[in-house]
């Protein structure tokens, strides 16, 4: 549902259960309007449901149940997004990977009344029984109901006998994770990078700031998408859940997201809060630091975890030039670069109560976007002998130039095949 301005974030989705993954019972689900805020309105005809319920449906009793959780979503036929895809050509192949593929098309007011024209990204999911389904369910209740400029926007979906689809927006600058890693990326900017840790906060602190709090569960650089000026928005909703309630002070959940990013205590314990998320954060800010892999099994034993690596060096501005990115060339800001992994620290500390909320995170990062203070230009950059320099490029847009991991538990899989976008 669209938002409206509101002084107070007080959301719920219509299932808030957070055993077995993401939605166990919906028929527990029913809201009340106290539990509701202005920028989320509650559905008047939304009835009581069960998830089994929903499994068995039809598919035309089924998109008839979704439009209770997210009326402003279009229902699509599988033939007009063939159509759009030209048949999911691999031509307009965006992206694959565990979740299935990504294809851009284009969409326009002559396939649906009120339709913005323009072009999109189009998940067909690889559903793989109950569980394949529950993810493309939880992204649409969650991504239906949910409007924030740092979260991707669903515009409709696909549910054709077993074939499930979504249709986001499309992001033209491809994934964080393709900059960062990718051999054919040119290295993106210092500012560019802050920028971009500002944008993916301010996201994750929407989730975290409603009443009923959302816990994202699955925050990494795949999942943080760029706009074409570098913008960055959460996507993939598959692994969102509610946070708990009342006296509770977790969620206990089965073990899901992402090695090298997962917070250890979730890991162990299964029990889940925002700060697991916190976790995740510290662990991309390390990415963005050093422009290293959160799990890298190709480098030395020692230094294949990056946090366990790069603990030891994250308290002092003569360490952390040690693991800096060393395509960054020197243009970074020494005292931005000390404070973002001093947060970085933070954010990693193996006690929970230890680590910042969000609204601090995106205070920190906000003070250090305007330093100016360059290492190559204080005397404390020295070039590596062995640097290249086309692939110690660094990448600053015209209009930015004075901005200065691999396993899984019981996982989804990270995308192993990606085309980047060129903008």
């Amino acid at each position: 549902m669209k938002a409206k301005d509101s002084p107070k974030t007080t959301w719920k989705p219509y299932c808030c259960s957070a055993e077995n993954k993401v939605f166990h019972s919906f028929s527990r689900c029913r809201p009340s309007k106290s539990e509701f805020s202005k920028n989320v309105a509650p559905s008047p005809s939304f009835r009581r449901m069960s998830f089994s319920d929903l499994s068995r449906s039809s598919s035309m009793r089924l998109n008839e149940d979704i439009q209770s959780f997210g009326p402003d979503l279009f229902d699509f036929k599988l033939s007009e997004l063939r159509g759009v895809t030209q048949n999911f050509s691999s031509n307009f192949l965006l992206g694959e990977g565990g979740f299935g593929k990504v294809h851009k098309g284009y969409v326009d007011e002559t396939m649906r009344s009120g339709l913005k024209p323009q072009p999109v990204a189009v998940k067909l999911l690889d559903i793989e029984g109950l569980q394949g389904h529950r993810e493309w369910l939880a992204e649409v209740i969650f991504l239906g109901q949910l409007r924030h400029p740092n979260l991707v926007k669903l515009i409709g979906y696909c549910c054709e006998e077993e074939e499930r689809l979504l249709v986001y927006e499309f992001m033209p600058r491809g994934s964080l994770e393709n900059h960062l890693f990718k051999r054919i990326s040119v290295c993106l900017a210092w500012g560019i990078r802050i920028r971009i840790a500002i944008g993916a906060a301010k996201g994750l602190a929407f989730l975290h700031g409603a009443e009923s709090p959302v816990i994202y569960r699955d925050f990494k650089t795949s999942n943080i998408l760029l706009d074409s000026d570098f913008n960055a928005k959460l996507s993939d909703f598959g692994l969102a859940t509610m946070g708990p309630e009342g006296s509770n002070t977790h969620v206990t959940t089965r073990v899901m997201g992402t090695y090298g990013y997962a917070a250890p205590e979730y890991v162990n314990t299964g029990h889940l809060t925002t700060k697991s998320d916190i976790y995740s954060f510290g662990v991309v800010l390390l990415e963005l630091l050093t422009g290293r892999r959160a799990m890298d099994k190709k480098r030395p034993k020692s230094e294949q975890y990056l946090v366990d690596f790069a603990r030891p060096y994250l308290t002092s501005s003569r360490r952390v030039r040690a693991i800096i990115d060393p395509r960054l060339g020197g243009q970074y800001s020494v005292k931005g670069a000390k404070e973002v992994a001093l947060l970085a620290l933070y954010c990693v500390s193996l006690n929970p109560k230890d680590r910042p909320k969000m609204p601090v995170i995106i205070e920190t990062l906000e003070g250090v976007k305007n330093l100016k203070d360059m290492a190559i230009s204080s005397g404390q950059w020295a070039p590596p002998p062995t640097q290249k320099t086309a692939r110690n490029a660094v990448y600053m847009p015209k209009e930015s130039k004075d901005m200065n991991g691999g396993g899984r538990i019981y996982w989804k899989q990270t995308p192993v095949k990606t085309v980047s976008t060129k903008g």
